[in-house]
């Protein structure tokens, strides 16, 4: 085997792309722990629909820990589905988390899909103020009313040039540009430092990037949109039946809403798949434009499904 690396490993990549199973195959080879960089599968009681790897919480000596296959997989299944979670908390713990993974003699390894998360952790955060509730409820209120594009249009009015670099679609982005600005009564552009942009720190640590076909992509999301999809209804059923709200931050992420339009009867199951698939595509788009422009990243392309070998694939990372 060849000599363990000095340097953790972050494994990105669109939601389906099989980063869960690279990540505990690089983990058995190399002695590993994971960090999930993962916004949806920090949540409890949410594992069908957001792809959590299964698990167990565990006592071992060194902690208790949820056990994936026998690996500590850190960051997922925490949070009631009420709670919020954002990218300052995101870091903190996992700024905790890799010295701890050293400590015990073993190789973090970040693997998800959320690339803030990712580029926050690597390259650090500006200074922003807090998030305020009284607001967020008014600017939820605008696009209760007139939908994203009116929330788009406040941020193009209070700031043109943060408009430019955030996506129309990408509502909570745009809400918290628009809230940023309000709070430090200066434009959100004018904060930004830019370092947030920059590219990995290669010297730092070693990034890999799984990059499927779209055509491919589409078919495992939908594969796996239809495998899950009854146990997806049942688990959100149980989430309503406990009183936990459509609203609620869990409720809220990507497939659910589709999901609860399906359990209100407004959609049948087909259409809910199809609808599902395509916000995921919607999504996985945004995340390969985001770790595609990291030029030092070791892209592994996937351009038919045979390609897709978890051993291979960590063999040549180890190697890389």
């Amino acid at each position: 085997m060849p000599i363990q690396p000095l340097k953790p490993i972050t494994l990105m990549g669109a939601n389906a792309s099989g980063k869960t199973e690279i990540a505990l195959e690089l983990a058995r080879r190399l002695g590993g722990e994971i960090i999930s960089a993962d916004s949806k599968q920090t949540y409890k009681l949410m594992e069908a629909g957001t792809a959590k790897p299964r698990g167990a919480w565990t006592d071992t000596p060194d902690g208790r820990f949820y056990l994936v296959e026998g690996v500590p997989y850190h960051m997922v299944d925490e949070l009631d589905p009420r709670a919020t979670y954002d990218v300052g908390t995101f870091v903190k713990q996992a700024k905790a988390l890799m010295p701890q993974i050293w400590n015990r003699g073993k190789v973090p390894i970040m693997a998800g899909g959320t690339g803030m998360y990712v580029q926050a952790f690597w390259n650090g955060l500006d200074e922003l103020p807090p998030a305020d509730p009284s607001l967020r409820e008014k600017l939820a209120a605008i696009t209760a009313a007139g939908g994203k594009e009116a929330l788009y249009a406040e941020l193009v009015a209070l700031d043109p040039a943060a408009a430019m670099k955030i996506p129309p679609g990408n509502i909570q982005r745009v809400m918290r540009a628009i809230e940023i600005t309000r709070l430090a009564g200066r434009p959100v552009s004018q904060i930004w430092s830019g370092k947030f942009f920059d590219a990995l720190p290669a010297h730092e640590g070693k990034f890999i990037f799984l990059k499927w076909a779209k055509e491919l992509l589409t078919e495992r999301v939908k594969r796996r949109t239809a495998t899950r999809f009854d146990e997806w209804a049942q688990e959100t059923r149980a989430l309503l039946a406990a009183g936990y709200a459509e609203d609620c931050p869990g409720l809220k992420t990507l497939g659910y809403p589709q999901m609860l339009d399906y359990l209100a009867g407004r959609i049948n199951k087909a259409d809910t798949i199809r609808l599902i698939t395509a916000a995921s595509m919607a999504y996985a788009k945004r995340q390969n434009t985001w770790f595609g422009r990291y030029r030092n990243a070791v892209r592994v392309d996937l351009l038919k499904f045979e390609d897709y070998d978890p051993a291979a694939i960590a063999e040549r990372i180890i190697n890389s």
